[in-house]
């Protein structure tokens, strides 16, 4: 059990109205407060800047903090381009990325791609596969900076995951839900990493929701119901009512989620006003 997590910050690269500049200045300022890690959300069909080039952005302008996809879409992606893509920003960091992965569930994502969703289980488990090949092979560069390339960290349903986690993965992320929930996955994923056979523990990661300010709750109810709208009202309200809109909350929810198991939280903002990743660092690090 983990009581104090490390914390890492998603980069607004999904935050519509953030200006041009935002996220090499929150990567720069996110390294300069401490954080862990920096994380990104992947969409296709929405206003948002591409997860690998957000990070290689960042790759550029920081020099500890770890880079995480959380996670990408993978199964939308031709896999040796993604195999590359993910081994140069291994390289251009000097080993920090973690390659966070998901088979992906909005179908308009799936339609601009002309992807059949159908087919995702099957083509993601052949991608974790190949892309293990890929960056243990000579075929394809560069060659990562970690023996075996970068951590894959495997996204979803604890149930459906666990299974890939164990012959895959170096761990497992849950993007939405609450601290009781998440304990029940990482329950689920011990257990298979166990019956695996694989030695030391599975790497967990959790994700809070939160918005801080004088407007904090109604940015977060905003941002947060745009962003899950298509699964409805009663589902995005609910997700909604999850984030964290005070520091006492935040820092609540971040030990909470600690005691749950997970050995990072990646605080997720609805803004991408700098002054919001100081307030996260206010309530979280100091």
């Amino acid at each position: 059990m983990t009581t104090h997590p490390s914390v890492g910050v998603f980069l607004p690269n999904v935050v519509p109205a953030a200006a041009p500049n935002s996220l090499v200045e929150w990567a720069i300022r996110a390294e300069e407060r401490g954080f862990a890690a920096l994380g990104v959300v992947d969409r296709i069909a929405y206003d948002s800047t591409d997860s690998l080039i957000a990070l290689a952005m960042a790759a550029a302008v920081t020099e500890r903090v770890e880079l995480i996809t959380d996670v990408l879409i993978s199964p939308l992606r031709e896999t040796t381009l993604l195999g590359k893509q993910a081994a140069s920003i291994d390289r251009a960091s000097g080993g920090r990325l973690t390659l966070g992965v998901g088979v992906g569930i909005r179908e308009d994502d799936f339609a601009v791609c002309g992807a059949d969703p159908r087919t995702r289980g099957a083509r993601f488990d052949q991608q974790l596969t190949d892309l293990t090949a890929q960056w243990t092979g000579d075929q394809v560069g560069p060659v990562p900076v970690r023996p075996g390339g970068p951590g894959l960290l495997i996204g979803g349903d604890a149930g459906i995951a666990a299974a890939r986690v164990a012959a895959y993965g170096v761990g497992w992320t849950m993007m939405v839900g609450t601290p009781e929930q998440y304990a029940e996955g990482v329950a689920t994923i011990d257990a298979a990493w166990t019956e695996a056979g694989r030695g030391g523990a599975p790497r967990t990661v959790a994700v809070q929701y939160a918005a801080l300010g004088p407007v904090g709750a109604e940015r977060a109810r905003d941002a947060i119901t745009a962003y899950y709208g298509w699964l409805g009202p009663d589902v995005a309200g609910w997700i909604a009512s999850t984030a964290a809109t005070d520091e006492e909350t935040l820092a609540k929810r971040v030990a909470e989620f600690g005691a749950a198991g997970a050995d990072l939280v990646l605080i997720a903002p609805c803004t991408g006003e700098l002054a919001e990743l100081d307030r996260f660092a206010d309530a979280v690090i100091g």
